[in-house]
């Protein structure tokens, strides 16, 4: 075979590796179906969103402490119309504010910083009722005026009576977990004694024993 027959024979093969669409179509091994994700927010309408970075003044530190940069929004329920400050990390989703927007409530500018305010609320984030100090620090002085409006134009407009409602509801929280804490105390002392109980039957066991011993080796 001559030279010029071998590199016309290597140009009609295809090279090795080449994608070749042969209309096949493979079928996915694992079907994924897709999972409905609540995030507890599909009763309220967003009527603030904005990027911030939030902190809470540490009282036994005496300094204040970062929460988490993430996305602030006042959402207001749908049948209620209460309106609650919630927060969420960026990346991880998770909860670092969360408390309603009570009539009383005041936010004021913290002091040397226009893109920052503070206010105190009683917050339920880490799952118990806390009285805290917040900070919020915004890229803008825009969005943290916009943020102080919006936030004292929600609590103005709040009635009066709900604020009574949230401080029963909380008392009635703190009260439950008082009572149940207060259960658990019992039940320990009932195991406790129960224990004694048993110790004390082992004991008089061995004893008698100890007695039925003596008297046969007399």
């Amino acid at each position: 075979m001559s030279s010029a027959d071998a590199e016309h024979r290597e140009e009609e093969e295809p090279l090795a590796g080449d994608d070749e669409d042969t209309g096949a179509q493979v079928a996915p091994i694992v079907r994924l179906e897709e999972v409905a994700v609540s995030t507890g927010e599909e009763n309220e309408d967003a009527i603030l969103d904005l990027k911030a970075k939030l902190y809470r003044f540490d009282k036994d530190g005496n300094q204040w402490k970062e929460r988490g940069a993430g996305t602030v929004k006042l959402l207001k329920h749908k049948e209620s119309s209460k309106v609650r400050l919630v927060m969420r990390q960026s990346k991880t989703l998770k909860i670092c504010a969360n408390h309603l927007v009570l009539p009383k409530m005041t936010v004021q500018e913290h002091a040397g910083n226009e893109k920052s305010c503070v206010w105190h609320a009683t917050d339920f984030a880490d799952g118990e009722l806390k009285e805290e100090l917040f900070c919020i620090r915004f890229a803008s002085i825009e969005n943290n005026r916009l943020f102080m409006e919006k936030f004292q134009e929600v609590a103005e407009s709040q009635e009066p009576e709900g604020e009574s409602e949230d401080a029963n509801a909380a008392a009635g929280l703190l009260e439950t977990l008082k009572v149940e804490e207060k259960e658990t105390t019992a039940e320990k002392k009932d195991e406790e004694a129960a224990h004694a109980a048993v110790k004390e039957e082992e004991k008089d066991i061995k004893s008698d024993k100890a007695a039925e011993e003596s008297l046969s080796s007399t």
